[in-house]
């Protein structure tokens, strides 16, 4: 080996953390599998039997499938409307030079300075005034909002590495601003647009304050992250049926960071190159 062994202690400290980060996982998969004597009497031990019954217990207590189908109605549509105001307004700023454009790229960072709960009570008196009070269209166009700062300073970043070269030579061809926008920067920014989606993609369907008082318990309406605690009352605290609720709630979330992992270590990666 031609570090020797200087890199073992390197090595012992990656495999502890990974080992610190796989137990919680272990203990909530086994745990979904076995009832509540079981779990505190061996809490690391394998299931006696990998019966489904918990899932099936969980998923008609709380009405999971309905809650999932919302909660990825609302993510859904939330990264689309993010996308389709963050992608024009970061080209607009990282075309741009000179002190306005420099000052509404401040406007947009200190968006990271408003704590999430600063907004509740503005954003519930919105919602009764605009009549979408209990709807999940309100938080479809709500999210966005609370993404934008994030989504337009990480996009920024992305076009700014985009030679000039690359906007001239689709000038001379005749393509319009919006076409330079779709076809040369959007294909060019691949990596930051993956990014984007998976930080907001975990941002929003783990969101609960917001869906919680503007949705509200509704079951028809509800989110997965607000029907989830029910599961605790409805079921006298069967923690195996809590532990199969919460991991039909992360599939989801494995599945869509399965897809865009690539883009978003390719995203890291340039940026370490450029540094």
């Amino acid at each position: 080996m031609k570090h020797g062994r200087s890199w073992l202690p390197a090595h012992l400290l990656a495999w502890g953390y990974a080992a610190l980060l796989v137990l919680p996982l272990y203990y909530l998969f086994t745990s979904a599998f076995k009832s509540n004597d079981q779990i505190f009497g061996a809490p690391f031990s394998l299931p006696h039997s990998l019966s489904p019954h918990n899932f099936a217990t969980a998923l008609h207590s709380a009405d999971l499938a309905t809650a999932v189908v919302n909660s990825a109605l609302v993510t859904v549509g939330s990264l689309a409307v993010t996308l389709l105001l963050a992608l024009p307004a970061a080209f607009a700023l990282a075309r741009t030079t000179g002190r306005a454009a420099a000052a509404v790229e401040r406007v947009f960072s200190l968006g990271f300075l408003v704590p999430t709960f600063a907004a509740l009570f503005p954003t519930f008196l919105l919602a009764a005034a605009t009549g979408l009070f209990h709807t999940r269209t309100f938080m479809v166009l709500f999210l966005p909002a609370t993404a934008m700062p994030l989504s337009v300073v990480i996009l920024i970043q992305f076009m700014r590495t985009i030679p000039a070269e690359m906007e001239e030579a689709a000038r001379l061809d005749g393509a319009s601003t919006f076409a330079v926008l779709r076809h040369v920067y959007t294909p060019m920014c691949l990596p930051g647009i993956a990014t984007v989606l998976l930080l907001n993609f975990l941002t929003f369907w783990n969101e609960y304050l917001y869906s919680m008082v503007i949705i509200g318990p509704d079951p028809e309406q509800r989110t997965v992250q607000v029907a989830l605690p029910t599961l605790r009352s409805l079921t006298g605290t069967d923690y195996g049926v809590l532990t199969a609720g919460t991991l039909l709630t992360l599939v989801p979330v494995a599945a869509v960071y399965t897809v865009l992992q690539k883009r978003m270590q390719q995203a890291l990666v340039s940026g370490a190159v450029k540094m």
